[in-house]
Parts: structure tokens; C-alpha cells; sequence
């Protein structure tokens, strides 16, 4: 698949998640296989007002490439504003967010809002491909909601206008996480466009990742997923290339990865906001741990680091040792 400078063989990308892709995690997801890399998305409006927050969000490092930073907005020249900022931070291709389902988000137009007005769409995209001399994606979902599903017509568009690869998660903005992804969509999407189409939505298992590579998709793009499993990208990888399977994460090698991330984290952001911004990952290393639910609280009460890494050692420590060789079940 090929974007700009970036060419690999079936990529598997990190999906861009508020408040979870955050240079962190990513660096956890790369260490792990993930192919490329997107930042959470950034306002466009908070981006050409210089507001702080907007630009540590596109902080890049080195160990993240490529990496494509996703911007966010519904006014085409603010976009295309925030386009040429973003380029000052040097990401390998700028992603634009047309998915985001947050009602708050796609009530005001932006995300999964632009998919109720394609002129404005149109509009946007077609601002932000001028404005930039790096390569644009476009993220999106089907439709607005299942009356709605306007997904090839977009995808027809996007090419038309010089977009270098399409993102679909497979689920209206209505539906947002629930139900099934329909994949199906894909199949239909790879005939009307030639440029690289990335599939995303409910890519859990290997068996998922393989499916929607035999659908025609170039490349696919893991969220959720993740958040439970980072090993999902060598998981994949292993299974694409090999066709075995790999032994899910043990205990131990849950814990050594959560401790890890928990110093990136402090590494990153300082201490107290590292271990404060951290809480939100002790239920995705920790899921389908015996007796983990008074550990949870007792972690997410802590301040300090030292004592949540003794925390997660004596609780370690305290598990039969069956246990501690089982594989964590990862659960779909």
C-alpha cells in the first residue's frame, strides 16, 4: 500500500482514539507491529487559535513513523488552515476526521456530521488536499445512519479529488459502536476506486484481519482491539505471514507492558499527569484477571507510581501459579 513516501505490504494501522492514541500508547502499538500510526484527532479551531492543548495533541517523536496527523473541523478554510499548521510538525500524511460519532462532534458538523451534507464535505476535503503538500486521507463511516449509507458515492469523491487512501469503519454515525460492522461494504467499495482502502470496524481476532484482507482491502486499521490486546499487531503479523498462531499475552507479560506504559506515560506527560492520564488503561491490560476488581480501585486510587507498580507485583505475585501461566482470553 502505498501513501505518499510510505510503502508496505498490508499495513496494520492504530486507529486514531481520543483520549487513547496518545504518544504512549502509540510507541507501545509500534514496539508491537503496527505499521502506521494516527494521532487522536486535533480541532481545527483550536489548532488556528494556537490553544496549547491542540498542539501537544501533534507532538511527534521519531520511533512513531510514519504517522499521519488527523485534524478535524467542518469550515473548509479553517481546515485548510489547520492543514498547513499541522505540516510545521512534519507527520508523514494528514488524516481528516469524517467518522467521529461523539453527538457533540457530528451535531455541529464536523466528523460524522459532514456525511449529512456531501457539498460541505466535498468542500472541506477539497480545501485541505489544496492547502497541503503532504499527502491527505480521509477517515469516515457508511453513512449517517442505515437510510443514509452514502459510502461509495464519498469514496468515488474523495478519489476524485486527489485523496491518497480511504479509512472505513464499517458502521453508520447512528449506530456507532453497536451492532456488527458490515465488511460487506468493503467489497463494493474496492470496485468503484483504485486508491488504497483501509478497512476498519470490529477487527478483533487474526481470523478478522485475514477476512478483510481477502475482502480487497490494502491495509487495516485496529482501535478497540487494542486497547485490550497491543500484541494484536505481531498476532496478526505472525498469522499473515506464517499462518500459526500466536500464544495470547500471560499474565506476567501483562503486567511487564502495563508497567512499561505506565513509565511512558510519566515519561511523557510528568508525574502526576502521567499515572492521573494512565487510569483509563488498567482495564484493558488487567481484563480477565482472577480477583482483579478490587485492584483496579486500589490502582486507580493511587498516586504514585512506585506504589502502583508494587500493587501489580504483589498482586502478581499472589496468583497461583496455574494462573500465572494461563494466556488472558481476549475477549471479541
Amino acid at each position: 500500500m502505498k501513501i505518499g513516501k510510505i510503502n508496505i505490504d498490508h499495513p496494520i494501522a492504530l486507529a486514531p482514539m481520543e483520549d487513547v492514541s496518545d504518544t504512549p500508547f502509540r510507541c507501545i502499538c509500534k514496539r508491537l507491529g503496527a505499521d502506521i500510526l494516527f494521532t487522536e484527532f486535533t480541532s481545527s479551531e483550536a489548532l488556528i487559535r494556537s490553544v496549547r492543548s491542540a498542539f501537544h495533541k501533534i507532538t511527534l517523536r521519531d520511533e512513531e513513523r510514519p504517522i499521519g496527523i488527523q485534524i478535524i473541523g467542518s469550515r473548509d478554510n479553517v481546515m485548510a488552515e489547520a492543514a498547513r499548521i499541522v505540516e510545521n510538525a512534519h507527520p508523514d500524511f494528514i488524516d481528516i476526521n469524517c467518522g467521529c460519532w461523539v453527538r457533540k462532534i457530528s451535531m455541529r458538523g464536523e466528523g460524522a456530521g459532514l456525511l449529512k451534507d456531501f457539498k460541505k464535505m466535498e468542500k472541506v476535503i477539497k480545501a485541505v488536499v489544496s492547502a497541503a503538500t503532504l499527502p491527505v486521507t480521509v477517515k469516515t463511516r457508511l453513512g449517517w445512519d442505515e437510510d443514509n449509507i452514502i459510502i461509495i458515492d464519498v469514496a468515488k469523491m474523495i478519489q476524485d479529488l486527489g485523496v491518497q487512501a480511504l479509512t472505513v469503519h464499517c458502521r453508520t454515525k447512528t449506530q456507532a459502536y453497536k451492532g456488527k460492522a458490515d465488511w460487506t461494504w468493503l467489497e463494493k467499495i474496492r470496485k468503484v476506486i483504485s486508491i488504497p482502502l483501509i478497512g476498519n470496524g470490529d477487527i478483533v481476532t487474526v481470523d478478522d484481519a485475514k477476512q478483510i484482507f481477502d475482502m480487497g482491502c490494502d491495509g487495516i486499521m485496529i482501535g478497540r482491539a487494542a486497547v485490550s490486546n497491543p500484541w494484536i499487531f505481531q498476532q496478526v503479523k505472525h498469522y499473515l505471514k506464517t499462518g500459526n498462531r500466536l500464544p495470547d499475552a500471560s499474565f506476567q507479560e501483562r503486567v511487564n507492558l502495563c508497567l512499561e506504559h505506565l513509565d511512558l506515560s510519566i515519561q511523557f506527560k510528568g508525574k502526576k499527569a502521567g499515572v492521573f492520564d494512565f487510569r483509563k488503561h488498567y482495564a484493558g491490560y488487567l481484563t480477565n484477571f482472577p480477583f482483579v476488581a478490587k485492584l483496579r480501585a486500589a490502582l486507580i486510587a493511587l498516586q504514585d507510581a512506585d506504589e502502583i507498580k508494587t500493587q501489580l507485583q504483589n498482586f502478581l505475585q499472589s496468583l497461583p501459579t496455574t494462573n500465572q501461566a494461563l494466556s488472558a482470553k481476549i475477549p471479541k
